[in-house]
């Protein structure tokens, strides 16, 4: 059974950033990949209960995680669950994942991927707004990944924001906390927000070379960017989405008022294969919704050969 059901651990070590996000990529190209749209159902007291399936020609999966916003502050996570990995040919449950864990690494692998691919200026500094899991994760991803060597980083919590920078010398960095992010934006091409998305923390105009993903505003009623902000980065830069679910789902691009099915995909960038780091001309926004085609990447590259 130790073998099937991981821990948040051992999760985390067979899900290396750098290595995932290959295989997020080699995934957007496969066409046996199946991804129905995630169930989200509203429970009592605020929090969501999301069911994502998927499966490609070999390995089929759910995602089972609750969404408790009132944990925030309790000690208790936000998002808890697992995901579970079939075998399509023996219908044997080969994995049991923790869920938070791929959810965080998918996330980070994702916008790691979309920032190796068009980030104008891939080097940092970088600026984190959120000081939680996703923080950790894309700083630990943007480390690993692009070679980030200075992190600046702010949040509601002080005492996150400290830790965070903590964790981020750990690995090598020059890390500093911030109390307004929208002061660090003229310093730092490289912007990962990543918070509650329960209030605008971004108004600021970013530097013409700023690649910005957006992470945690995922239902329509989420907001991180200001309006004036999205609609400056469509006037100026590229928009790109991480897949079409995010037509209904990017908080951020709807609040502001924008049509997001005019804007490209993750898996459209991939395929035209001419956009390199450096040559987008422009600020680049990345909206980052979520899907379950991420969790099947990584229960893909989870499972032992």
């Amino acid at each position: 059974m130790s073998d099937v059901l991981l821990s948040p651990a051992q999760t985390a070590a067979r899900l290396p950033y750098p290595a995932l996000a290959c295989e997020i990529a080699k995934l957007l190209a496969d066409a046996a990949v199946q991804v129905p749209p995630r169930l989200v159902m509203p429970l009592p007291g605020g929090g969501s209960l999301f069911v994502m399936p998927a499966h490609d020609a070999r390995v089929a999966i759910t995602k089972l995680i609750s969404y408790t916003p009132a944990n925030a502050g309790t000690g208790r996570p936000a998002i808890q669950g697992d995901v579970v990995v079939f075998d399509i040919a023996t219908g044997e449950r080969r994995l049991v994942l923790d869920g938070p864990t791929v959810t965080a690494r998918r996330t980070a692998a994702v916008s790691l991927l979309t920032a190796q691919t068009l980030a104008p200026n891939p080097q940092g500094p970088l600026l984190i707004v959120g000081a939680g899991v996703q923080g950790r994760a894309h700083l630990e991803a943007f480390a690993a990944g692009l070679g980030v060597k200075q992190v600046r980083i702010a949040s509601r919590s002080a005492a996150s924001a400290q830790a965070l920078a903590d964790h981020a010398r750990t690995l090598g960095l020059q890390a500093e906390v911030i109390i307004d992010p929208n002061e660090a934006l003229a310093d730092c091409p490289l912007v990962v927000t990543c918070t509650p998305a329960s209030a605008v923390v971004l108004r600021a105009i970013p530097r013409p070379d700023a690649f910005i993903a957006a992470v945690g505003a995922f239902t329509p009623r989420m907001v991180e960017l200001a309006p004036e902000l999205c609609r400056h980065l469509v006037a100026q830069g590229l928009v790109v989405v991480d897949t079409r679910d995010a037509d209904h789902e990017a908080g951020d691009l709807l609040q502001a008022g924008l049509d997001v099915s005019r804007f490209v995909t993750l898996r459209d960038v991939l395929r035209t294969k001419t956009n390199q780091p450096g040559s987008t001309s422009g600020p680049v926004l990345f909206k980052s919704c979520g899907w379950a085609g991420w969790d099947l990447a990584a229960a893909r590259f989870a499972l032992p050969a």
